[in-house]
């Protein structure tokens, strides 16, 4: 514990932030909302991993805002990719999944001087750190950085280290983002924690790691470059600032503490976590690592799930069940075994709060999420015990029932059994098994597993998927800088189509195969020697100074139609994108020639605008509707809107139930007959989403903003196109609503012509369900419908019953099996009415039989099974109960009993064959045992 430095008052971490957004606030910086972890528009990242993202487009000159200089704070996320800190969190006391990235910037106003004066001003007069405390890093070539440092701050050259070599590898003091966009030289700001934390001669500022002498606090980035695919860096437009503090290390240094998780915005989470334990502070310090995890990943979960992530098998989700899994995991190891994370969560939403009060808006839907999640991985961690011992028994390991897993390993000997490390690695990915609950699981049996095997065959995966990842990200970063590189020769395309769906137009660009074609002489798309390129070329990509065309966006997919010259149709556009900017890219296929220079009349598939125009605002009606229904937590998740039905993603736990669809569709509807007029305005953000109007998940926006609103029903913010009056979207009906994974629903319907052919479907289905059931009378169907319904579960019934009585109970004794020595045994499986039916048929099958065990299967779609074990055989220690608990996992079941009798019910119909086979072979492994 460093001994506290009297000049330097602690502060608590919310006004700690106040204090930074204060200070740069005062000195003409814009306070600017933090962006979600979900970046937008950005196919390059999985998370939000820095401050800069939401400025990413501002430094490369592709955006622009109504502000030059901006201060923000900002929720990261660095669990994958470069930045990458996922499995040193909980270790060391700096590292954290989720953290905070206190951030100033200047997009071509001040620059180094100016940045370098206000942070120190910061740190040593805002907050008292007292300046020779403070040591300072600089890029090797950077003169002008290094001279600001001595000369003007007054900093002995002692305390200014000159790193980094980026063209020979060495990337100290030079910051990207990623492989690819801004970059440039840095300066960073580091704290001395004082002389006895030091290593040796290597422990100085950014030299190594793990140095606990020294903790970085800012680092200022100088923009000046933008990071091409090839490996090039071209000047930006302009030169920038962007400088980022970690605002959990600050808080750190300025509360004086020794780590990050010793701070005020990580005690209240181990508070709770020792009260759920019973833990006294001394057990608190010998598990500092686990506590630390489920501090860390509380955190990161909480926040992940507001910003509408929800655990899956993919993706980002995949990533939050990773996060979770591993804080169950340590509270396992805690020994906690029942559900916590919602209750830790619930601390980091009241100690969060004043930051991101949208976290209080979205506490029911993140407890839950996190408690089910958490029973779905218990229920994971059952099936995966289950494979696991089987793997067990394959070593020839006594494994009994009912053992309790999460015990600490013990130590092993040398010339342990080891499990295969490819069956540990499968256990981890198709069962979600944790390779550290494998070794300790397996260590309780004696048994080791092959680790450099597990991590071979993980190591593999991880291959592959970065070989694919990697290719497809440098494919869009690519295709990215040629298209930048458009925008900065021909400007931003003038977007036409919120006025009309034709207009003359002019080429400016061509591109085919990911590259431009003779753009420089105004050559031909094909390149051919006669300058035209005609339908032999193939798919291209046309980019025109205006278009009516709409690019595919928040959610509405991209017109469709063509471009003309002569009044013959010269390019039929299938799709229109927008790859960067505002640059619209018509891609489709040639029918005649087209050059650059050309002037073109540019039209869109009217009759499909219309379509898509209707499903948008029904998507807007729809989501209001859902939201007054439901409640206001089932917000946007994602949508489409195409021009032949629309689609609503929505965070919710369960089904929607008729009643709640019938409302949703009344609603919708009432607003449509009322032919309530649609207005588009232009606002500041703020000033919208302050008069109401809802943003929705994975959407970008900018300063000013587009809103479209129902007259006295809704208002979203939204760049789509409308209709004039609900009037036009005709009619509305949903026709489907289903899970598309944990805790996330997807409602889909139809407008305008497809409703109505949807009704025209439906009636002349209903006239031939009619004719089918021999009646004119289509009111009549209903009732004919149940009369027939009644008449075959009768006839099934008998046919039943005939099919059970048909095996007379003395016929099965007969052909029961020897399956161990001294043991037989009985397997049969039926459509029994009942079960007291099925029991009666195993009495009858026991008079017959005599000694032996008796397996019996009810096929339903509610499976059942029934064992029993003669007296002689339980004397034996063989169990019924123990039986049936080895077939029931094959039903996807449970069960138990006494070990005379006992019953497992399940869900998995056709398993039933495989559970008899597991009771056989339980039994000849029980015998066999006690042999």
């Amino acid at each position: 514990m460093p001994e506290r430095d009297s000049r330097i008052v602690p502060l608590p971490a919310d006004e700690i932030r106040r204090r930074f957004l204060a200070f740069f606030a005062e000195r003409g910086h814009e306070v600017v909302p933090g962006a979600s972890l979900v970046p937008a528009g950005d196919q390059t990242l999985l998370f939000t991993n820095a401050g800069m993202v939401q400025f990413k487009d501002v430094l490369t000159g592709r955006e622009t805002r109504s502000y030059r200089r901006a201060v923000d704070y900002q929720r990261c996320l660095r669990v994958a990719g470069k930045h990458n800190d996922f499995e040193e969190v909980g270790r060391t006391p700096r590292h954290h999944t989720l953290f905070e990235m206190l951030g100033n910037w200047s997009f071509g106003d001040y620059f180094k001087r100016e940045a370098i004066h206000w942070a120190w001003e910061f740190l040593t007069a805002d907050l008292g750190i007292p300046g020779e405390r403070l040591a300072a890093t600089v890029y090797s070539a950077d003169d002008d950085a290094y001279a600001v440092w001595r000369d003007e701050i007054g900093l002995p050259p002692e305390r200014i280290a000159r790193w980094g070599n980026v063209d020979e590898g060495d990337e100290k003091n030079f910051w990207r983002m990623a492989e690819t966009g801004p970059c440039g030289p840095c300066s960073e700001i580091h704290f001395d924690r004082g002389a006895e934390f030091s290593e040796g001669p290597e422990c100085i500022p950014d030299h190594s790691e793990m140095c606990p002498r020294w903790v970085e606090v800012w680092n200022l980035v100088f923009m000046e470059f933008d990071q091409q695919p090839d490996g090039r860096r071209i000047p930006l437009p302009f030169s920038s600032v962007d400088t980022g503090m970690g605002f959990e290390r600050l808080a750190s240094v300025v509360q004086q503490v020794p780590s990050n998780y010793d701070t005020d915005l990580f005690i209240p989470i181990h508070a709770r976590m020792r009260e759920l334990l019973g833990h006294d502070p001394d057990a608190f310090e010998a598990e500092r690592f686990s506590y630390q995890v489920i501090a860390d990943h509380s955190r990161a979960a909480t926040f992940l799930i507001a910003d509408g992530v929800l655990p899956s098998n993919e993706g980002r989700g995949y990533v939050l069940r990773r996060i979770i899994r591993r804080a169950v995991r340590h509270g396992r190891l805690l020994g906690r075994r029942e559900p916590f994370l919602a209750e830790t969560a619930d601390v980091v939403i009241h100690v969060m709060q004043d930051a991101y009060p949208y976290l209080v808006e979205q506490r029911a839907a993140i407890l839950e999420a996190l408690r089910r999640e958490e029973m779905q991985f218990a229920r994971t961690l059952e099936s995966g015990t289950s494979h696991l011992e089987g793997a067990l028994r394959d070593l020839g390991v006594d494994v009994p029932a009912g053992r309790v897993v999460g015990r600490r390993p013990e130590t092993l000997p040398a010339d342990a059994p080891a499990l295969d490390g490819a069956i540990a690695f499968r256990l981890h990915d198709t069962y979600g098994f944790p390779i550290d609950l494998t070794v300790e699981l397996a260590a309780e049996y004696g048994v080791a597993v092959d680790r450099m095997g597990f991590s071979e065959a993980l190591e593999a995966q991880r291959t592959r998927s970065r070989a694919g990842a990697r290719g497809e990200l440098s494919r869009l970063a690519q295709q990215a800088s040629l298209f930048e590189g458009i925008l900065r020769r021909v400007g931003e395309t003038q977007f036409l189509g919120y006025e009309t769906t034709e207009a003359e137009a002019r080429v400016v660009a061509i591109v085919r195969g990911g590259a431009e074609i003779d753009v420089a002489s105004g050559g031909a798309a094909d390149g051919a020697a006669d300058g035209a390129a005609d339908g032999r070329a193939g798919e291209v990509e046309i980019v025109l100074d205006r278009t009516p065309f709409y690019a595919e966006g928040g959610g509405q997919v991209g017109d469709r139609g063509a471009l003309s010259s002569g009044g013959r149709v010269v390019f039929e556009v299938d799709d229109t994108q927008k790859p960067v900017g505002q640059l619209f890219v018509h891609r489709g296929r040639l029918t005649g020639s087209v050059r650059v220079g050309d002037v073109v009349l540019a039209s869109v598939d009217a009759r499909r605008r219309a379509n898509i125009m209707r499903n948008h605002t029904a998507t807007h009606l729809l989501h209001r509707a859902l939201r007054n229904v439901v409640g206001p937590s089932a917000r946007q998740a994602g949508s489409l809107v195409a021009p032949d039905y629309l689609r609503f993603d929505f965070p919710l736990d369960r089904p929607l139930t008729a009643e709640e669809i019938a409302a949703i569709e009344t609603q919708v509807r009432a607003v449509i007959r009322d032919d309530r007029p649609v207005s588009v305005a232009y606002m500041p953000m703020a000033e919208a989403i302050a008069a109401g109007a809802d943003a929705f998940f994975d959407e970008k926006y900018g300063a000013v903003v587009r809103t479209v609103s129902v007259q006295d029903y809704s208002r979203e913010l939204c760049g789509g196109t409308h209709c004039r009056a609900t009037g036009q979207i005709g009619g509305f009906f949903v026709t489907g609503e289903r899970s598309i994974g944990s805790g996330m629903r997807r409602i889909e319907a139809v407008t305008g012509e497809a409703a109505d052919a949807l009704v025209a479907d439906r009636f002349a289905l209903l006239a031939r369900t009619a004719e089918a059931l021999g009646t004119q009378d289509e009111t009549q169907v209903p009732a004919r419908a149940a009369e027939l319904q009644t008449r075959t579960k009768e006839l099934e019934r008998r046919i039943r019953a005939g099919d059970a009585g048909r095996r007379r109970p003395a016929d099965v004794a007969a052909q029961s099996k020897e399956v161990a020595p001294g043991v037989r045994m009985v397997a049969h499986f039926g459509a029994f009415e009942s079960m007291e039916q099925l029991k009666g048929f195993a009495r009858d099958v026991r008079g017959a039989l005599g000694s032996g065990v008796i397996a019996v299967g009810l096929d339903a779609d509610e499976p059942q099974l029934f064992v029993t074990v003669s007296e002689d055989l339980v004397r034996r220690g063989l169990s019924a109960g123990d039986l049936v608990r080895a077939g029931a996992a094959a039903i996807d079941g449970r069960g138990g009993g006494r070990p005379e009798m006992a019953q497992g019910r399940g869900a998995r119909r056709e398993g039933l064959g495989e559970a008899l086979e597991r009771v056989r072979a339980a039994v000849t492994a029980a015998v066999d045992g006690s042999a």
